[in-house]
């Protein structure tokens, strides 16, 4: 399986820290965060990664490389003009369109066993599986509702198809794994959101499910939530941090 991690984005978010470096490699505990996407990667077997690029994208290839120092072989898309989630992804289209593909975001800290989401994924038959948790402030991410049978009925609160049903209410984590025929749904060469690729999906009844993970996950993605973590983790480090 072959990996594509999101790190075009400006980071405004976490302003002013990303002026004059990437939040792919905002430090935490000594390292850049984005490396620690790497770790998790290359623990669950994931060997080929591309990585799309706009804001500072110098840096980030200069302090990755090639990915061999990793034990990696990483590529890079670069975006002239910043595509969005979805549109970056079409873009890289020829390097993930042979097989089932992971995509992550670079302002995530986790680690949860992968090999279950796989296998989830293949029984279920799906086109696009969502990897979700539990969240207490589910309104400031915004709700995946899932029926019983684990089918996202309900995105964002976008797409009312599941109203009247019983419906488990989580939240994305950013990650997710998708078949290639999810390029079908995704327009190139401009700027679009993968989520209106899974309001599409949704609506025409396409394959989508959401699976419940069970272990660390943080996001890093606002200054707040970056001063937050790194002052967690600095004190009680998860077990993955060493």
């Amino acid at each position: 399986m072959k990996a594509m991690i999101l790190a075009a984005g400006y980071g405004t978010r976490l302003l002013p820290l990303t002026e004059k470096i990437p939040k792919a490699l905002l430090p935490v505990c000594g390292q850049s965060l984005i490396s620690y996407t790497l770790a998790f990667l290359k623990k669950w077997g994931v060997k080929e990664i591309i990585i799309n690029l706009h804001h500072h994208p110098q840096s980030i290839k200069k302090e990755l490389g090639d990915g061999s120092r990793f034990g990696l072989r990483i590529s890079y898309s670069y975006e002239p003009e910043i595509l969005g989630t979805g549109g970056g992804i079409k873009k890289a289209e020829s390097f993930l369109a042979n097989e089932t593909f992971l995509v992550i975001n670079c302002d995530i800290l986790v680690d949860f066993d992968l090999s279950r989401v796989m296998d989830f994924h293949q029984k279920k038959k799906a086109l696009a599986t969502m990897i979700l948790r539990k969240e207490e402030k589910e309104g400031y991410y915004g709700a995946i509702g899932i029926d019983r049978e684990s089918k996202v009925r309900q995105f964002l609160d976008k797409i009312p198809d599941g109203s009247g049903l019983d419906l488990k209410r989580l939240i994305f984590t950013g990650i997710h794994l998708f078949e290639p025929k999810v390029f079908q749904y995704i327009s190139a060469n401009t700027f679009c959101s993968i989520n209106d690729t899974y309001i599409e999906l949704i609506r025409k009844n396409e394959r989508v499910y959401g699976y419940l993970m069970e272990g660390y996950w943080a996001d890093l993605g606002t200054r707040e939530r970056y001063e937050l973590v790194k002052r967690e983790i600095e004190t009680h480090p998860p077990v993955f941090m060493g």
